[in-house]
C-alpha cells in the first residue's frame, strides 16, 4: 500500500513538471502548486470520463481528451487552442523526464496528470 502511494506522488510531481513547463512556455504562469493541483484534477477527470465513456469505440478516447483540456482550459488563462499547446508541452517534458529517469533505472514511463505517459 505504502508503496502505492509513493508512485502515485512521484508520479503526480513528475506529470506536474509537465503541466508547469506548458503552462510557462505557453502562457507565462509559475506556480509549481498550482499544476500539481491541475495534474491531480486532470487525473482525476480523466479517469472519470474514461470510466464512463472511454470504452465507446472512437468517441470515448476523444471525450476523455477533452475534458482534460476542459480542466488545462479551465485552470489557466487563454482558450482552447492555449490549453492543448500547455498539453503537447506538458506531454513532450514528461517524456523527456521519463526517458531520462529511465535510462538512470529509476523509473517506467508513466505519470500521473499527463495523458498518454
Amino acid at each position: 500500500m505504502i508503496d502505492n502511494l509513493v508512485v502515485f506522488v512521484v508520479s503526480l510531481l513528475i506529470g506536474a513538471i509537465g503541466i508547469y513547463a506548458g503552462s510557462k512556455l505557453i502562457v507565462d504562469v509559475e506556480n509549481y502548486t498550482y499544476a500539481i493541483v491541475t495534474a491531480l484534477l486532470g487525473a482525476v477527470v480523466w479517469s472519470v470520463v474514461g470510466l464512463f465513456f472511454g470504452w465507446v469505440p472512437l468517441l470515448g478516447p476523444l471525450l476523455v481528451f477533452i475534458a482534460y483540456l476542459a480542466v488545462i482550459n479551465a485552470r489557466y488563462p487563454g482558450g482552447w487552442v492555449d490549453a492543448a499547446a500547455i498539453t503537447i508541452v506538458a506531454w513532450l517534458s514528461v517524456l523527456i523526464v521519463l526517458y531520462v529517469l529511465a535510462l538512470l533505472g529509476l523509473t517506467g514511463f508513466d505519470a500521473v496528470g499527463v495523458p498518454g505517459t
